[in-house]
């Protein structure tokens, strides 16, 4: 099925009206489920669900609940585009920094909610843009949707677009960052937690030097600020000093794709030359690059160089050594997020909350003590 530059679910969408207004498909008769349209059109269940809602909307089609979508009658048929009271679905807009497996599981957990609440969720992608995030706080509003699950590109992009929408009370909900100073709903992983956790085990494997590695600033992100923060308690927990030397972080700029390999070796060689015998990255992607960089060098990983993520990516178990990482619910963050904007929309609840989802230590190959071949080395 080619869509040219139309949308997939367009394309879907626009097959099924005309076998409808052609009378392929009969008045009172079951079309496809959104499985089998998905299978026959090679795209996503997200994007053939898609389809029926806008078919639904435009009052073509009616949807029973564990059942199916059904032609309507032609003489309960609004006009084209035209919607009655009893077909208008509300809208939920979900709008993310970009699209990747644990995106998907964001947008399965909202929407397997959403759909006992008869609310429909709309996708966005700010693509990493901090100008594109706020046309769309702009925009989405005023197009009728009924509220906003964010995803944020930061902590501190767009603050003043925030603060209209929370203090005119529309609906909105944010998921894995939140900011300190703006009383919004967040629902975030437990990433204090989760740093406290990798660095105790870093700990507990005989490490004193460990290494915080971020390529954003500490404050960009709070998800990142908890992060660092659980590290830093855990340290002093089991007496050991936060070392500032050892906290590298803000360099993204610098470590463009052109010369990243080289920017992490460089980076290695400096921290080991200070005794550092274990890394915790901010995030898998991150600490897989550190990984690659040492393996290229010759660093034995984790005999002289114990590497830790976050995130529990499809990445970090299927890296050459796989990674020891810090797992999130991404599923659960997105149903808890849904159900907070329901509950905003239908029952004017904006008692602002910050929801915590429980994050699990994911131990691989990457972490472990020094090998004793390196200890004696150290110690000549």
């Amino acid at each position: 099925m080619q869509s040219n530059q139309k949308p997939l679910y367009v394309v879907i969408m626009e097959d099924l009206k005309e076998k409808i207004l052609s009378g392929e498909y009969k008045e009172e008769q079951q079309l496809p489920t959104e499985v089998e349209l998905a299978e026959q059109s090679g795209v996503s269940r997200i994007t053939s669900k898609r389809a029926l809602i806008e078919l639904e909307r435009e009052g073509l089609i009616y949807r029973k609940r564990g059942s199916g979508s059904y032609v309507k009658k032609q003489e309960q048929r609004g006009g084209p585009g035209e919607m009655g009271a009893n077909t208008s679905t509300p809208i939920i807009s979900m709008i993310l920094p970009y699209m990747a497996t644990s995106e998907l599981d964001f947008i399965k957990g909202a929407t397997d909610y959403l759909d006992t609440k008869g609310y429909y969720l709309s996708i966005h992608n700010s693509n990493w843009s901090k100008e594109r995030e706020r046309e769309f706080l702009l925009r989405i509003p005023k197009n009728g949707s009924n509220g906003i699950i964010l995803y944020p590109i930061s902590t501190i992009s767009n603050i003043d677009v925030l603060n209209v929408l929370y203090w005119n009370d529309y609906p909105l909900v944010m998921i894995d960052q939140y900011v300190e100073s703006l009383p919004v709903t967040s629902v975030v992983s437990d990433n204090f937690n989760g740093g406290y956790m990798i660095a105790k085990q870093m700990i507990e494997l005989g490490h004193e030097r460990i290494a915080f590695i971020s390529s954003i600033a500490i404050e960009f992100r709070s998800s990142v600020r908890d992060r660092y923060q659980g590290y830093c308690k855990a340290l002093r927990d089991h007496g050991l000093p936060v070392d500032p030397e050892l906290t590298i972080v803000d360099f993204y700029r610098e470590a463009d794709m052109d010369t990243s390999n080289m920017f992490y070796k460089n980076m290695i060689s400096r921290i080991m030359e200070l005794g550092v015998t274990a890394i915790q990255a901010e995030h898998d992607h991150l600490a897989v690059d550190l990984l690659r960089s040492a393996l290229d060098m010759g660093v034995q990983v984790p005999g002289q160089l114990s590497i830790a993520g976050f995130d529990d990516h499809m990445i970090s178990s299927l890296v050459e050594v796989p990674l020891t990482t810090i797992a999130q619910d991404y599923s659960e963050i997105g149903r808890k997020a849904a159900e907070l904007i329901v509950s905003q929309i239908e029952e004017r609840d904006k008692s602002p909350e910050r929801v915590l989802t429980p994050v699990r230590l994911v131990e691989r190959a990457s972490t472990s003590a020094l090998s004793d071949e390196y200890t004696a080395q150290e110690q000549i």
